[in-house]
């Protein structure tokens, strides 16, 4: 079993920066994308960012290109996600997911392996 647990996750005003992390431990699943997902409350769980297993390639959605910044140290088994000219409308709880493949999805359902979430509140 591979275990997840994020933190970073706090309160910001708008405009402010956070960086999202998440540390992977337990029995070695390699390689492993991972990635980022949201929840709001009443809505569907949304992909943010994603990366491969090389780090070499990097997924976002569109609401978020420009803005954040996901990366991973496969050496320290961490992933983060820097995120940055935060809005309101980014409030949510962060996830992060792992699947036991090379490249990364968009799906949540191809993810295997998911943190407790970490929640981000971004007042204006």
């Amino acid at each position: 079993q591979v275990q997840l647990v994020e933190s970073g996750g706090g309160l910001v005003q708008a405009g402010g920066s956070l960086r999202l992390s998440c540390a992977t431990s337990g029995r070695a699943v390699n390689p492993y994308a991972m990635a980022w997902f949201r929840h709001i409350p009443g809505k569907e769980r949304d992909f943010v960012s994603g990366i491969s297993w090389s780090g070499g390639e990097t997924y976002y959605a569109d609401s978020v290109k420009g803005r954040f910044t996901v990366s991973r140290d496969n050496a320290k088994n961490l992933m983060y996600l820097q995120m940055t000219s935060l809005k309101p409308e980014d409030t949510a709880v962060y996830y992060c997911a792992a699947r036991p493949y090379v490249s990364g999805s968009h799906d949540a359902h191809e993810y295997e392996f998911w943190g407790q979430g970490t929640q981000v509140t971004v007042s204006s």
